[in-house]
Formats: structure tokens, sequence, C-alpha cells
């Protein structure tokens, strides 16, 4: 896949000193006025916005203070919340007409692309690329918080929580079925605040489809893990309700949908691209 450059390179001002009859005797008279003056040390630069994002997730999920595994504290969130709600496409050197956002062709879903930032045991940071009609299929994020920032575009996003009421019912897992409580089901427009799901609430359950091209910024605390329990599961909504006995007194109205667990789609095409944006330091 053809990987964006990050952005244009600098344009200089077209003018040279060397060309300039003036300029090698107004250089020699400011290097005789600087003479036994100490030079001013260098400015230090300001922290990028995703240097800026990187340290407040270093310390809210690997801090000192900080438990693995554990949902962050509110201050914690909404630190992590409040670098993620400044952050603009620009930050991160995308722009919706790059190839990432195009389809490639009219028919079938189109592929969608991940641009991986930053990734250690406690979490990770990357960027879902979404062409008009891209889909995530829904999936969930077991024992995971998990922020999300778009950054443009529009976005439909459904997503649910795991219903108390199916999780003591035997019939109802003897058939592979288990009950969500719809969370959010609706349009979200750029610019708009960051969403945060938690691993019992919030919407742990989603699936993302692209009205527009969108980009969206995502911190996982902590990330996908097989070998850690956090194995990323699909999910497909049933047409009918269990049959069995004790399953009748569940609720099933159209704020609720039973799932059951499936493959991911044959049709969605997630692929891995260079991010060409400002780098993080990890010191």
């Amino acid at each position: 896949m053809l990987v964006e450059a990050g952005g244009l390179p600098e344009q200089g001002n077209g003018r040279s000193g060397a060309k300039d009859p003036g300029a090698r005797r107004r250089r020699r008279r400011q290097q005789q006025r600087g003479r036994g003056r100490a030079e001013a040390p260098p400015a230090m630069s300001a922290p990028t916005a995703v240097q800026r994002l990187f340290e407040a997730c270093s310390e809210v999920f690997s801090g000192p203070d900080s438990t693995s595994g554990a949902v962050p504290p509110p201050a914690g969130v909404e630190r992590i919340k409040s670098v993620l709600d400044s952050i603009t496409e620009a930050d991160v050197s995308l722009t919706s007409t790059m190839s990432y956002f195009r389809r490639a062709t009219s028919r079938g879903i189109p592929k969608i692309t991940y641009l991986h930032l930053y990734e250690c045991k406690d979490f990770s940071i990357g960027i879902f690329c979404l062409p008009p009609r891209g889909v995530i299929p829904l999936h969930n994020h077991p024992g995971m918080t998990v922020f999300s920032k778009l950054l443009f575009g529009a976005l439909h996003v459904k997503s649910y929580d795991w219903a108390e009421a199916s999780k003591d019912s035997a019939d109802v897992q003897s058939q592979g079925l288990c009950l969500a409580k719809v969370k959010a089901d609706g349009i979200l427009n750029a610019p708009c605040e960051t969403s945060v799901l938690y691993p019992e609430d919030g919407g742990n359950l989603h699936c993302f489809t692209a009205q527009t091209a969108c980009a969206v910024l995502d911190v996982l605390g902590p990330p996908y893990d097989d070998d850690s329990g956090r194995h990323c599961q699909h999910y497909n909504i049933s047409s009918s309700a269990p049959s069995a006995g004790d399953s009748k007194s569940l609720p099933g109205d159209d704020g609720y949908a039973w799932l059951e667990e499936c493959e991911p789609p044959r049709d969605f095409r997630l692929v891995g691209s260079t991010y060409m944006g400002p780098r993080i330091l990890d010191n």
C-alpha cells in the first residue's frame, strides 16, 4: 500500500544572502558587535501533541501509582481525555484527501488502515483511517479502558454493554447467546469530545460505520493480549431471542440485543501502514 508522507517539506523564501552585495558587510558588523557576548541557549521547543498524549498515558497507565490492568482513577481518565480533546488531524499529519480515506472500488466494504504510534504492555496509541462506508464490525474490549477521539468526519457508532440479566441464565449460555443493552446508537460529527468506554460499562462492545472519510485516534489501556485473556472477539446480532424457559423473563425490546460470538466478517480488511506524523520520544 502507498504510504502517504506526513505533510509538505518546509519551503524557503527564495532569497540568498550571497546575491546581496551588502550581506557580507552586514554579517561582518553583526559578528563584531557580538564578540565577547555569551550566546543565548537555544530555546526549548514545546512538546508535540502526541508527545503530551504519550506522557499522560505513561503516568496514568504505567506510573508508580498505577495498577497494571486496572481502570484508571477519574482524575487519570480526565487527564488523558483532556489531551485527546485538544488534538486535531494536523497534530498527526493527516488530511481527509490522503489515500487511506479513498475507496479503491465502489463495490464491497473498503479496507480500514491502522497507523501504529506506540505500544507497551500497559497501553497503546493508534489511528484508524476509514474511507466512506468503511466498517469496523462489532467487537469487544475485555478488561480494557478505551479512549476514542474522532479527528474528522461523520461516524455512526452503535455500542452495547452486557446486560446483567443474562449472565445467570444457564439456558441462554448453553445456546451461545448473551444479552446486551444498547448504550449508544447515533452519528458523531467532528469536532466532538473524546468517547471513553470501560470494561463493564460505557459501551464496551461497539461497531463503527463511516458516513464520510473518518480518522479515529484510539488509546487502549491495556492493549489486546491473547496471553493475558484480552482477545478481540467479534459478535453477530441474533435474529431471534432464545427459546429456553427462564430466558422468557429477560428483556428483549429495542434497547437490547442478543449477541453471539463469531469470526470476523470475511470482507473485513484491516491493514497496517506507517505513521508519518510527529514521533513519540520514549525516554
